[in-house]
């Protein structure tokens, strides 16, 4: 029997030659390559500016610093979401008020804002989760009734798109101030660690840059090749939020490598997707028609009429060499929120996020994934059905 992870990063000899190019140069820090990359990525998803960060949780912190969130203001953002989401406001000082989430995206439920607003409300951060897009232009009508900014934490999303205007757009683009990604291991793109900020706004963009990097106001790669002396000052107490050439250079031939990616897994969810049309046990994801995910993750959710549970449905699949993961955590069922003294939420509560976190089932999915892989996939769920399909619940 073969073993089937969750993910799998996509990363072979281009990535070695680009990470030994930047050992040969002796220039390891953010520097050439950072900036490449930067140039690159707003290429990739129509921006005016991209800022490379060391971390999606940092690039979500800097943008809420950047519109000046601090103590004492609230932002309305999702509960379900990884707990950097709500980690970023509470870094800030700020308090997050958490709403509920739509069932098929997700994302944050535009319908839910209005009743989570107040007067201290000073930014909105929303989440296209898993990389589904969430309904990003009744969001922004939403929060433009009140004249609150809109930050998309695009983690999970490079590649993804919305219908716009009559056009498909990335995400990234940015539609709101600022987007937000994240580089990370499970992501499409991957650098090890690292983030990335677009914004179409020339004024935010300088801040970032200048506090990712102490409030230096003169770069490293411009005063090593000035021809006279040069001197920085640290115009504010600020951050070392900056990614590396090393990591940067690794990313760069992902990037070129992004249409292909996106299209392949998407082929691997359709194949996912039809295996599960008769499948009693779980159901697979659809997308809006305005929609067209990047199938970071493959969210499966457990039928209602079926009697089988989360995690017996989790250990089945294990113990038939397919890793999978429960649904997207929610915040304020954590620990570090227990209690509600760093948060609250909405008059309507968040029904929606719980019941999905405890009745979806994240399938494997990635690009690099191979023929016999998905066969064991699919051998897995077609058991799965045979033994556990049969029970009904109630």
């Amino acid at each position: 029997m073969i073993h089937v992870p969750i993910t799998r990063p996509d990363l072979g000899d281009e990535e070695v030659e680009a990470a030994a190019r930047v050992i040969r140069s002796g220039w390891v820090t953010q520097g050439p390559e950072v900036a490449a990359f930067e140039t690159e990525f707003a290429a990739a998803v129509a921006a005016p500016h991209a800022v490379a960060v060391a971390n999606c949780t940092v690039a979500l912190e800097l943008s809420l610093r950047a519109l000046g969130v601090g103590p004492g203001d609230e932002v309305v953002t999702v509960s379900h979401s990884f707990i950097a989401t709500a980690n970023a406001v509470v870094a800030v000082g700020a308090r997050p008020v958490f709403v509920d989430v739509e069932p098929d995206t997700y994302g944050m439920d535009p319908r839910r804002l209005p009743g989570a607003f107040t007067p201290r409300t000073r930014a909105v951060l929303c989440v296209h989760q898993l990389g589904i897009p969430c309904d990003i232009g009744a969001i922004l009508a939403a929060a433009a009734v009140r004249g609150v900014p809109v930050v998309e934490d695009a983690a999970c999303a490079i590649g993804s798109r919305v219908r716009w205007q009559g056009e498909w757009t990335p995400i990234g683009r940015p539609l709101g101030v600022m987007a937000c990604f994240s580089f990370h291991p499970r992501k499409v793109l991957t650098t090890g660690d690292g983030g990335m900020i677009t914004t179409a706004d020339p004024a935010l963009d300088g801040r970032l840059r200048l506090m990712r990097q102490h409030g230096m106001t003169v770069p490293d790669t411009v005063r090593h090749h000035e021809g006279r002396v040069t001197f920085e000052q640290y115009v504010e107490p600020a951050f070392n939020a900056r990614l590396t050439d090393l990591q940067a250079a690794v990313g760069r031939p992902q990037l070129k490598r992004l249409a292909a990616t996106i299209a392949r897994r998407r082929e691997l969810a359709d194949r996912l997707s039809s295996a599960l049309a008769g499948n009693r046990v779980l159901s697979a994801p659809r997308e809006r028609p305005d929609a067209r995910g990047n199938w970071q993750s493959y969210p499966a959710t457990l039928r209602p009429e079926c009697a089988a549970g989360q995690v017996e449905v989790l250990q089945f699949l294990l113990d038939h060499g397919v890793a999978c993961k429960r649904g997207v955590s929610n915040a304020h069922q954590e620990p570090a929120y227990a209690g509600g003294t760093h948060w609250s939420a909405a008059p309507d509560g968040l029904a929606v996020s719980e019941r999905l976190r405890d009745q979806t089932v994240l399938l494997p999915l990635y690009h690099a994934m191979d023929d016999t892989e998905m066969e064991a996939v699919l051998a897995a769920l077609a058991a799965l059905d045979g033994a556990l399909g049969g029970r009904r619940a109630g």
